[in-house]
């Protein structure tokens, strides 16, 4: 069944054994977009279809995710999505490009980053983190509780379900509403969502911890790369302490602030982000020719 506003066939990569999906539309500068939880490439078709006659658009679904193999064994820590960025990106020979991130995005597409930044010609940053943080939202915390939260992400849908309604300001149109929901209809197809929500680090403890520090830590090498925040001001996950962290870190980013606008940045205000996307990668295109 066609999904509404992604009229896209994903392509195919093999990590040990699974399908990685991923969409590669258009030519030009590649723009490489990174999903977080509990989206998929679904989050940026708009985008997409909006740059794919300038750019090359590649946005990858990490695996459990929007088409990808959903491998009931798989570890599904940060440290396993970053690295089948990088196994990605250097299986389709990417040189140099502009990374997009949101959400889990931001984390993964900057530990990326952060580990190649002579290859970042800049960053569009939305609603997301790649930092430690003390704050996590109660509806959030419940979801890591034992046996309770694997029921309520995976049984009841309470996670992907609950964000159609709680992530947007707007109100998504029902069609839209079923292309977010359309990859994760099983228990079974559910499984990456519960792992992105139990691997937060939020202690040293954590397993994911040290990557996150790693992650953090390679932010240092893009104090150079130009950057644009998109925040949306209503998001009750990323709030305005993580606005706020950015603008702290980068403080050379230009920053764009839509108050009303919630997590899923994208719908509420993708036609004030558009034309900014626009001038921002017209700059990088610039600055590349100048400099060869």
């Amino acid at each position: 069944m066609p999904l509404a506003e992604y009229p896209f066939s994903p392509r195919f990569f093999d990590i040990d054994g699974q399908r990685l999906a991923y969409l590669d539309q258009g030519t030009g500068l590649p723009v490489v977009m990174v999903h977080g939880n509990p989206s998929w490439s679904y989050l940026y078709r708009n985008l997409v279809r909006h740059l794919q006659d300038r750019y090359r658009c590649i946005v990858p679904d990490h695996l459990g995710c929007g088409f990808s193999d959903k491998p009931q064994g798989y570890p599904y820590r940060v440290h396993n999505h970053l690295d089948n960025l990088e196994r990605l990106l250097e299986h389709l020979a990417i040189e140099r490009c502009v990374l997009v991130v949101h959400d889990w995005g931001g984390a993964i597409g900057m530990g990326w980053a952060g580990r190649h930044a002579q290859r970042v010609a800049g960053v569009v940053v939305l609603n997301t983190a790649a930092f430690r943080a003390q704050r996590m939202p109660l509806r959030i915390a419940i979801c890591r509780w034992p046996f309770v939260g694997e029921l309520l992400v995976r049984g009841l849908n309470g996670f992907a379900g609950a964000a159609i309604l709680m992530a947007v300001s707007k109100r998504m149109q029902p069609d839209v509403a079923r292309g977010f929901l359309a990859p994760y209809d099983s228990w079974r197809n559910r499984i990456a969502i519960h792992r992105f929500v139990q691997d937060i680090p939020m202690y040293p403890n954590h397993p994911s911890w040290p990557t996150l520090v790693a992650i953090e830590k390679g932010l240092g090498n893009l104090a150079e790369v130009p950057m644009m925040l998109c925040w949306g001001g209503a998001d009750f996950c990323f709030n305005d302490w993580f606005y706020s962290e950015w603008r702290r870190r980068f403080p050379q980013a230009e920053s764009h602030y839509f108050q009303h606008a919630g997590h899923y940045v994208l719908e509420d205000a993708f036609e004030a982000i558009a034309p900014l996307v626009d001038q921002f990668l017209r700059r990088t295109l610039e600055r590349k020719n100048a400099h060869g």
